[in-house]
Protein backbone atom coordinates (compact mmCIF):
# COMPACT_ATOMS: atom_id res chain seq x y z
CA UNK A 1 0.00 0.00 0.00
CA UNK A 2 1.14 3.26 -0.88
CA UNK A 3 2.11 5.94 1.80
CA UNK A 4 -0.15 9.07 1.89
CA UNK A 5 1.84 11.68 2.30
CA UNK A 6 -0.05 15.55 3.08
CA UNK A 7 2.41 18.35 1.74
CA UNK A 8 1.75 21.81 2.45
CA UNK A 9 5.10 23.12 0.95
CA UNK A 10 5.65 23.91 -2.54
CA UNK A 11 9.63 23.56 -2.76
CA UNK A 12 9.20 20.24 -1.35
CA UNK A 13 11.71 17.94 -3.32
CA UNK A 14 9.47 15.03 -3.27
CA UNK A 15 7.76 16.94 -5.82
CA UNK A 16 10.58 17.58 -8.03
CA UNK A 17 9.04 15.08 -10.77
CA UNK A 18 5.51 17.71 -10.75
CA UNK A 19 7.05 21.12 -11.14
CA UNK A 20 7.11 23.66 -14.10
CA UNK A 21 4.52 21.25 -15.79
CA UNK A 22 3.54 24.45 -18.35
CA UNK A 23 7.18 25.19 -19.38
CA UNK A 24 7.80 22.95 -22.44
CA UNK A 25 11.03 23.01 -23.66
CA UNK A 26 12.22 22.16 -19.83
CA UNK A 27 9.58 19.21 -19.51
CA UNK A 28 10.27 17.76 -23.27
CA UNK A 29 14.47 17.41 -22.35
CA UNK A 30 14.02 16.40 -18.71
CA UNK A 31 11.19 14.11 -18.77
CA UNK A 32 13.24 11.38 -21.38
CA UNK A 33 16.40 12.08 -19.35
CA UNK A 34 15.09 11.48 -16.62
CA UNK A 35 12.86 8.41 -17.48
CA UNK A 36 9.24 9.86 -16.63
CA UNK A 37 6.41 10.87 -18.07
CA UNK A 38 3.11 12.51 -16.05
CA UNK A 39 -0.30 10.90 -16.67
CA UNK A 40 -3.72 13.16 -15.49
CA UNK A 41 -6.49 12.36 -14.83
CA UNK A 42 -8.01 9.50 -13.17
CA UNK A 43 -8.95 7.91 -16.08
CA UNK A 44 -5.29 7.95 -17.93
CA UNK A 45 -3.91 6.99 -14.37
CA UNK A 46 -5.71 3.88 -14.63
CA UNK A 47 -4.62 3.23 -18.12
CA UNK A 48 -1.40 3.59 -17.82
CA UNK A 49 -1.27 1.29 -15.03
CA UNK A 50 -3.26 -0.88 -17.45
CA UNK A 51 -0.78 -0.85 -19.62
CA UNK A 52 1.94 -1.82 -17.29
CA UNK A 53 3.58 1.55 -16.49
CA UNK A 54 5.35 1.47 -13.23
CA UNK A 55 4.40 4.83 -10.78
CA UNK A 56 6.93 6.85 -8.90
CA UNK A 57 4.18 8.79 -7.60
CA UNK A 58 0.91 10.50 -7.37
CA UNK A 59 -0.39 13.93 -6.32
CA UNK A 60 -3.30 14.39 -5.37
CA UNK A 61 -5.81 17.12 -4.46
CA UNK A 62 -7.78 16.16 -0.88
CA UNK A 63 -11.00 15.43 -2.68
CA UNK A 64 -8.87 12.97 -5.41
CA UNK A 65 -8.05 11.05 -2.54
CA UNK A 66 -11.27 8.94 -2.22
CA UNK A 67 -11.82 8.61 -5.57
CA UNK A 68 -8.13 7.22 -6.15
CA UNK A 69 -8.90 5.13 -3.10
CA UNK A 70 -7.89 1.64 -4.63
CA UNK A 71 -5.08 2.62 -6.67
CA UNK A 72 -2.95 4.33 -3.31
CA UNK A 73 -3.68 0.40 -1.47
CA UNK A 74 -2.64 -0.72 -4.47
CA UNK A 75 0.88 0.55 -5.48
CA UNK A 76 3.72 1.09 -3.39
CA UNK A 77 4.74 4.38 -4.65
CA UNK A 78 4.48 7.52 -2.34
CA UNK A 79 1.32 9.45 -3.24
CA UNK A 80 1.38 13.34 -2.32
CA UNK A 81 -2.39 15.07 -0.90
CA UNK A 82 -1.83 18.98 -1.65
CA UNK A 83 -4.13 21.73 -1.66
CA UNK A 84 -5.51 23.08 -5.37
CA UNK A 85 -3.68 26.15 -4.80
CA UNK A 86 -0.29 24.01 -3.63
CA UNK A 87 -0.68 21.74 -6.92
CA UNK A 88 -0.83 25.12 -9.06
CA UNK A 89 1.92 26.96 -7.66
CA UNK A 90 3.97 23.27 -8.01
CA UNK A 91 3.22 23.02 -11.65
CA UNK A 92 2.26 26.13 -13.24
CA UNK A 93 -1.45 25.64 -14.24
CA UNK A 94 -5.04 24.80 -12.53
CA UNK A 95 -4.82 20.93 -12.33
CA UNK A 96 -8.48 20.65 -13.19
CA UNK A 97 -8.70 16.72 -12.92
CA UNK A 98 -7.25 16.90 -9.60
CA UNK A 99 -5.11 13.55 -9.64
CA UNK A 100 -1.75 13.61 -11.71
CA UNK A 101 0.78 10.78 -11.38
CA UNK A 102 4.98 10.30 -12.10
CA UNK A 103 4.97 7.50 -14.09
CA UNK A 104 8.40 5.06 -15.56
CA UNK A 105 8.88 5.19 -18.94
CA UNK A 106 9.68 1.85 -20.55
CA UNK A 107 12.56 1.29 -23.01
CA UNK A 108 11.30 1.89 -27.32
CA UNK A 109 11.20 -1.15 -29.22
CA UNK A 110 13.29 -0.56 -32.32
CA UNK A 111 11.46 -0.69 -35.84
CA UNK A 112 12.28 -4.12 -36.64
CA UNK A 113 10.34 -5.59 -33.90
CA UNK A 114 7.33 -3.22 -34.26
CA UNK A 115 6.73 -4.36 -37.79
CA UNK A 116 6.92 -7.70 -36.91
CA UNK A 117 4.08 -8.84 -36.18
CA UNK A 118 2.21 -5.19 -38.17
CA UNK A 119 -0.07 -5.12 -40.96
CA UNK A 120 -1.38 -2.00 -40.85
CA UNK A 121 1.24 0.72 -39.60
CA UNK A 122 1.32 5.05 -39.29
CA UNK A 123 4.19 6.82 -40.12
CA UNK A 124 4.75 10.52 -38.67
CA UNK A 125 6.95 12.95 -40.28
CA UNK A 126 8.03 16.09 -38.10
CA UNK A 127 4.52 16.29 -36.05
CA UNK A 128 5.59 18.62 -33.68
CA UNK A 129 2.29 19.97 -32.19
CA UNK A 130 1.47 17.86 -28.82
CA UNK A 131 -2.05 18.13 -29.81
CA UNK A 132 -2.24 16.53 -33.00
CA UNK A 133 0.12 13.46 -31.81
CA UNK A 134 -2.52 12.46 -29.05
CA UNK A 135 -5.31 13.04 -31.76
CA UNK A 136 -3.66 10.36 -34.29
CA UNK A 137 -2.60 7.80 -31.44
CA UNK A 138 -6.38 7.85 -30.21
CA UNK A 139 -7.38 7.07 -33.78
CA UNK A 140 -4.84 5.23 -34.07
CA UNK A 141 -6.26 2.60 -31.39
CA UNK A 142 -9.69 3.07 -32.26
CA UNK A 143 -9.60 2.26 -36.11
CA UNK A 144 -6.92 -0.77 -35.10
CA UNK A 145 -3.81 0.14 -36.35
CA UNK A 146 -1.25 -1.96 -35.37
CA UNK A 147 1.56 0.41 -34.57
CA UNK A 148 2.88 4.00 -35.09
CA UNK A 149 6.34 4.90 -36.56
CA UNK A 150 7.93 8.83 -35.72
CA UNK A 151 10.38 10.50 -37.61
CA UNK A 152 13.85 11.51 -35.07
CA UNK A 153 12.25 15.19 -34.49
CA UNK A 154 8.61 14.30 -33.85
CA UNK A 155 6.73 15.33 -30.98
CA UNK A 156 7.09 13.20 -27.41
CA UNK A 157 3.86 10.63 -27.53
CA UNK A 158 4.07 10.64 -23.73
CA UNK A 159 4.40 14.20 -23.22
CA UNK A 160 1.64 15.08 -20.61
CA UNK A 161 -0.79 16.59 -23.77
CA UNK A 162 -0.04 14.18 -26.25
CA UNK A 163 -1.30 11.60 -23.56
CA UNK A 164 -4.65 13.84 -22.27
CA UNK A 165 -5.59 14.36 -25.96
CA UNK A 166 -5.55 10.75 -26.72
CA UNK A 167 -7.33 9.81 -23.56
CA UNK A 168 -4.71 7.02 -22.67
CA UNK A 169 -4.37 5.71 -26.36
CA UNK A 170 -0.41 6.01 -26.21
CA UNK A 171 -0.57 3.38 -24.14
CA UNK A 172 -2.27 1.01 -26.24
CA UNK A 173 -0.41 1.34 -29.80
CA UNK A 174 3.11 0.08 -29.94
CA UNK A 175 5.54 2.70 -31.69
CA UNK A 176 9.11 3.05 -32.03
CA UNK A 177 11.50 5.99 -33.94
CA UNK A 178 13.58 5.38 -36.80
CA UNK A 179 16.99 6.36 -36.15
CA UNK A 180 17.42 8.44 -39.58
CA UNK A 181 14.73 10.13 -41.56
CA UNK A 182 13.98 9.21 -44.66
CA UNK A 183 16.33 6.62 -44.64
CA UNK A 184 14.64 4.40 -41.78
CA UNK A 185 11.68 4.18 -44.11
CA UNK A 186 14.16 1.06 -46.42
CA UNK A 187 13.49 -0.85 -42.76
CA UNK A 188 9.13 -0.38 -43.57
CA UNK A 189 9.78 -1.65 -47.13
CA UNK A 190 12.34 -4.74 -46.21
CA UNK A 191 9.90 -5.85 -43.92
CA UNK A 192 7.26 -6.14 -46.62
CA UNK A 193 5.11 -2.72 -46.21
CA UNK A 194 3.64 -0.51 -49.33
CA UNK A 195 4.67 2.83 -48.15
CA UNK A 196 1.78 5.21 -48.98
CA UNK A 197 2.45 8.87 -48.47
CA UNK A 198 -1.12 11.00 -47.48
CA UNK A 199 -1.25 14.72 -49.68
CA UNK A 200 -3.51 16.78 -50.95
CA UNK A 201 -1.49 17.05 -54.49
CA UNK A 202 -4.13 16.79 -57.27
CA UNK A 203 -1.68 14.34 -58.76
CA UNK A 204 -2.37 10.96 -55.80
CA UNK A 205 -4.26 8.85 -56.05
CA UNK A 206 -7.55 9.25 -54.02
CA UNK A 207 -7.56 6.84 -51.57
CA UNK A 208 -10.30 4.68 -52.10
CA UNK A 209 -8.86 3.99 -55.83
CA UNK A 210 -5.56 3.04 -54.28
CA UNK A 211 -7.78 0.15 -52.05
CA UNK A 212 -5.59 0.18 -49.12
CA UNK A 213 -7.53 -2.26 -47.13
CA UNK A 214 -7.07 -4.63 -49.49
CA UNK A 215 -3.09 -4.47 -49.32
CA UNK A 216 -1.39 -7.41 -47.94
CA UNK A 217 1.05 -4.69 -45.74
CA UNK A 218 0.72 -0.94 -45.76
CA UNK A 219 2.14 1.83 -44.12
CA UNK A 220 0.39 5.52 -44.90
CA UNK A 221 2.70 8.46 -43.96
CA UNK A 222 1.34 11.61 -42.55
CA UNK A 223 3.19 14.81 -42.11
CA UNK A 224 3.37 17.71 -39.87
CA UNK A 225 0.09 19.79 -39.70
CA UNK A 226 -0.05 22.92 -42.41
CA UNK A 227 3.70 21.63 -43.98
CA UNK A 228 2.44 18.12 -44.74
CA UNK A 229 5.24 15.81 -46.03
CA UNK A 230 8.43 17.08 -47.28
CA UNK A 231 9.70 16.41 -50.57
CA UNK A 232 12.12 13.59 -49.23
CA UNK A 233 9.59 11.99 -47.66
CA UNK A 234 6.97 12.08 -50.88
CA UNK A 235 9.79 10.72 -52.81
CA UNK A 236 10.52 7.78 -50.77
CA UNK A 237 6.38 6.63 -51.02
CA UNK A 238 5.63 3.71 -53.09
CA UNK A 239 2.52 5.82 -53.78
CA UNK A 240 0.54 9.38 -53.05
CA UNK A 241 -2.56 9.42 -52.26
CA UNK A 242 -5.43 11.66 -50.68
CA UNK A 243 -8.42 12.32 -49.51
CA UNK A 244 -11.23 13.63 -52.01
CA UNK A 245 -12.39 17.40 -51.15
CA UNK A 246 -15.58 18.83 -51.34
CA UNK A 247 -16.92 22.80 -51.38
CA UNK A 248 -13.61 24.16 -52.10
CA UNK A 249 -11.85 22.46 -49.35
CA UNK A 250 -8.00 21.70 -50.05
CA UNK A 251 -7.20 19.94 -47.10
CA UNK A 252 -8.50 18.64 -43.34
CA UNK A 253 -6.45 19.02 -40.19
CA UNK A 254 -3.65 16.11 -39.69
CA UNK A 255 -5.65 14.63 -37.01
CA UNK A 256 -9.06 14.73 -39.14
CA UNK A 257 -7.16 13.46 -42.19
CA UNK A 258 -5.12 10.94 -40.35
CA UNK A 259 -8.79 9.36 -38.71
CA UNK A 260 -10.19 9.34 -42.21
CA UNK A 261 -7.06 7.73 -44.17
CA UNK A 262 -7.16 5.07 -40.92
CA UNK A 263 -10.38 4.09 -41.71
CA UNK A 264 -9.91 3.76 -45.84
CA UNK A 265 -7.04 1.53 -44.48
CA UNK A 266 -8.40 -1.13 -42.04
CA UNK A 267 -11.66 -1.13 -43.35
CA UNK A 268 -12.98 -4.67 -43.98
CA UNK A 269 -10.06 -6.05 -42.62
CA UNK A 270 -10.68 -9.29 -40.43
CA UNK A 271 -11.63 -9.05 -36.62
CA UNK A 272 -12.33 -5.53 -37.29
Amino acid sequence: MADLITVDDPDDPRLSDYTGLTDVELRRKREPAEGLFIAEGEKVIRRARVAGYEMRSMLLSSKWVDVMRDVIEDVPAPVYAVSPELAERVTGYHVHRGALASMQRKPLPDAETILRGARRVAIMESVNDHTNTGAIFRSAAALGMDAVLLSPDCADPLYRRSVKVSMGAVFSVPYARLDSWPRGLEAVRDAGFKILALTPDEKATTIDDAAPHRLERVALMLGAEGDGLSTQALMAADEWVRIPMAHGVDSLNVGAAAAVAFYAVTSGRPGL
